[in-house]
């Protein structure tokens, strides 16, 4: 449990007041397990998150099971969250097939899932880039008509395993593409965890000069070489207030095997709440929840705010 008055709250200049956290753990974390979580638990896990105030949590994917059988579930998952608003449950559709699926179940917030890179879209879609993207047009024309949000996720921008270096130019024009097809927001993925700040900054402001405004970014950062909430403050230092995150760090990549996990909802929380930020989230529950988790999974965190709070109690 949380001491009281910890963290301290002081204020930086130049960030956001208020920021949403896009909760990632019950999709994209738990799509990584290697053992199948039952749908069930999966739900509760859902209610949780919601319950300790993230405004967005992200439930499912549409996505052929073949490929990841551990979200098979996703037309039995769905109507158990029917108690919470669809507008708080994005869920991931890969093509017109999966987007049929969600809206014949309610869906109101859908995402997309594309790559900056030739290589990772080959290896997770089977699709060059803009094969990609022409694949994701009607989806995105279908949803928007529908009156449906969409997020368009944006793999590998900073860097991939078999590329290297991502030039910036090169996210920035499939951003770019992915907002002319009609996505409502962007998220940038630094699908291996190899960004740091000053990539950061200079990807977002490039993105700037490409008429591309904060308010439609989130960032997603992976923790591999420690340096997520580093490029975190770097994000808000640019107006960002969009971040996603993961509880208790769950997560990874299928398709990147160096890929490790999402930044950790807990350690988000607890900067951004130090930094006077708010956020709407009841650290406590949210520890709970993750404690909960690890013990379902039958392994520890990564996050180390998790492993420090819980320690106290």
């Amino acid at each position: 449990m949380t001491a009281a008055g910890l963290p301290m709250e002081i204020r930086a200049d130049g960030l956001p007041t208020r920021v949403r956290i896009h909760e990632v753990g019950a999709r994209d974390g738990l799509q990584n397990e290697q053992t199948v979580v039952p749908t069930e638990i999966k739900a509760e896990f859902i209610h949780r998150l919601a319950a300790a105030g993230l405004p967005t949590v992200e439930a499912t994917s549409f996505v052929h099971p073949k490929w990841v059988p551990q979200l098979a579930d996703a037309e039995q998952l769905f109507p158990m969250l029917d108690d919470l608003d669809p507008q708080r449950l994005p869920v991931l559709v890969p093509n017109e097939r999966g987007l049929d699926r969600a809206l014949a179940l309610g869906a109101r917030r859908i995402a997309v899932f594309g790559s900056a890179t030739e290589s990772f879209a080959k290896a997770n879609l089977n699709r060059t880039v803009d094969e990609a993207l022409a694949m994701f047009a009607p989806v995105v024309a279908r949803a928007k008509d529908a009156g449906v949000h969409v997020r368009g996720y944006l793999s590998m921008c900073f860097g991939d395993p078999w590329e290297g270096p991502v030039p910036v130019a090169q996210t920035v024009r499939v951003c770019r593409a992915l907002l002319d097809l009609g996505c409502d927001e962007l998220s940038l993925g630094d699908t291996i965890g190899v960004a740091t700040p000053g990539h950061v900054q200079s990807l977002l402001a490039a993105l700037g000069e490409a008429q591309v405004p904060a308010s439609r970014i989130g960032v997603h950062f992976h923790d591999t070489y420690g340096q997520a909430l580093a490029n975190t403050f770097a994000a808000l230092q640019h107006g960002i207030t969009t971040i996603d995150a993961s509880a208790g760090g769950l997560g990874g990549c299928p398709y990147a095997k160096s890929a490790t996990g999402n930044l950790a909802t807990e350690d988000l929380v607890w900067m951004l709440h130090g930094l006077g930020i708010e956020t709407g989230v009841d650290l406590d529950r949210l520890t709970a929840t993750s404690v909960w988790m690890a013990g379902v999974l039958g392994r520890p965190s990564p996050s180390r705010t998790l492993r420090a709070l819980s320690h106290q109690e």
